[in-house]
């Protein structure tokens, strides 16, 4: 059984793209017949299922509480993608009881055996909860898009993960860009800035070009690679699937999904002691 492999996907700024990133990917490796789920970690605009018109009628609230179990609020998108729905305004999975971590624990055991890999939608921002999820993470895919603003809020959040959890290694996607020459000078410029203050190593993953059918393919509430699938960004997300498949998998049974419930965990217990 191939380890599961765990990837955040966030972006310091919010309105850069990382939610269309996270789907888009999704259901591209979905069609080289991967496993994939989608966690909605954006407690305060969970909007995952909405993007996808898809109807949550359980979220992982009810999970939490113990009135449903993991099956019962697991969503089917395209290509059989898997959402975890969180609801909006929901309370943080890091402020757990210990029964409700003890019920996390175990209900992720059971999805390990599903998927082959689970992408991490995060909140934007560099809030306590966005770092507990891309910390837990084995890999985090930073979302940049050409605004000065992206830029700096990019850096404020490599700035906290390595400086709070030693985090070294970022995958960097850059977003709505006019081609991949585009997408490099904007990594190259991130560099520029970690390099004179921080020991970091930030790794191209690629460029998803600004595209009007991908525009249209969110108002149709539909993955771009279904709406249109020789759409400029369409193939770009084929790109990245294929580039996030190349990167190494924890070793393992579970992959790196145990580590990343029991991270959830410690940072919990972590707020409990302090």
């Amino acid at each position: 059984m191939r380890p599961v492999q765990v990837v955040a996907v966030t972006g310091g700024k919010g309105g850069v793209g990382k939610t269309n990133v996270a789907i888009n990917t999704a259901v591209a490796l979905a069609s080289r017949g991967k496993r994939v789920a989608i966690l909605d970690a954006d407690f305060g605009l969970a909007n995952v299922d909405v993007l996808l018109s898809l109807s949550a009628n359980k979220t992982i609230e009810q999970l939490l509480d113990g009135e449903c179990q993991l099956s019962d609020i697991l969503l089917t998108g395209p290509h059989g993608i898997r959402i975890i729905p969180a609801s909006s305004g929901a309370r943080r999975l890091t402020r757990l009881t210990s029964l409700e971590q003890a019920g996390l624990i175990r209900a992720f055991s059971e999805l390990s055996s599903q998927i082959d890999v689970l992408l991490v939608d995060t909140a934007a921002g560099i809030a306590d909860t966005v770092l507990t999820f891309a910390n837990a993470s084995q890999e985090l895919l930073l979302v940049l898009c050409n605004e000065p603003s992206s830029l700096t809020d990019a850096y404020a959040l490599i700035k906290l993960m390595n400086r709070d959890f030693a985090r070294r290694r970022f995958r960097v996607v850059a977003n709505m860009v006019a081609d991949d020459e585009e997408g490099r000078q904007l990594l190259e410029r991130l560099a520029s800035v970690c390099d004179q203050f921080l020991d970091v190593s930030l790794r191209y993953a690629g460029a998803i070009p600004f595209d009007h059918r991908l525009r249209e393919a969110v108002k149709a509430q539909r993955a771009v690679s279904e709406y249109a699938p020789s759409a400029p960004s369409s193939l770009a997300f084929h790109r990245l699937a294929d580039e996030l498949l190349s990167w190494p998998v924890a070793q393992g049974a579970d992959g790196h999904l145990q580590f990343f419930v029991e991270s959830l965990v410690a940072a919990r217990v972590g707020e409990q002691t302090a």
